[in-house]
C-alpha cells in the first residue's frame, strides 16, 4: 500500500494547545520535556505530559510508556569543551517495539507532518527502545 501526496499525513492534526507548549519550550525554557499523544478519536496530536525545568532526563525517560508510541520534545542542556552552557531540541519518535502494529503505523504516518509544525528542532532520533534514546545517544548527537 503506497501514500501518494497529501494523504500520507491520514488527516492527522496538530491543536494550538500542542503547538503553544513546544515554543514555551523553546522559547521560554518553562519545560524540560513535553510527551505528545494522537488522540485518535479527535484525529489531532495533543500534548499528554510536561515536565518542568528541574526534571532530570530520567523524569523524561520514566514517563514514556512502555508499550505505546509517542512523540516527545526534549530540552537538551550541556557544556561544550569550551565551557560555553548550549540547548539543543531534540524530536523523539518513540516506536516500542511491543506497541500495536496500527499504533506504529498512525504514529509513523503523522510524524513527518506533526514535525513540521515545530520548527527550531536541531536533532530527530527514532526509538523503539530506551537504549536508542538515552542519555549518551543525545549526548553524541549534540556535540
Amino acid at each position: 500500500m503506497a501514500f501518494r501526496g497529501g494523504n500520507a499525513s491520514s488527516g492527522m492534526g496538530v491543536d494550538e494547545h500542542s503547538k503553544s507548549t513546544f515554543l514555551e519550550l523553546q522559547r521560554k525554557k518553562v519545560h524540560r520535556y513535553v510527551i505528545f499523544k494522537i488522540d485518535e478519536k479527535k484525529k489531532e496530536v495533543v500534548v499528554e505530559k510536561t515536565g518542568g525545568p528541574a526534571e532530570s532526563f530520567d523524569d523524561f525517560a520514566a514517563s514514556m510508556p512502555e508499550n505505546d508510541c509517542r512523540y516527545a520534545i526534549y530540552d537538551f542542556d550541556f557544556v561544550t569543551s569550551e565551557n560555553c552552557q548550549k540547548s539543543k531540541i531534540f524530536f523523539i519518535a518513540w516506536s516500542p517495539s511491543v506497541s500495536r502494529i496500527r499504533a506504529k503505523m498512525l504514529y509513523a504516518t503523522s510524524k513527518d507532518r506533526f514535525r513540521r509544525e515545530l520548527d527550531g528542532i536541531h536533532y530527530e532520533i527514532q526509538a523503539t527502545d530506551p537504549s536508542e534514546m538515552d542519555l549518551e545517544v543525545l549526548r553524541e548527537r549534540a556535540h
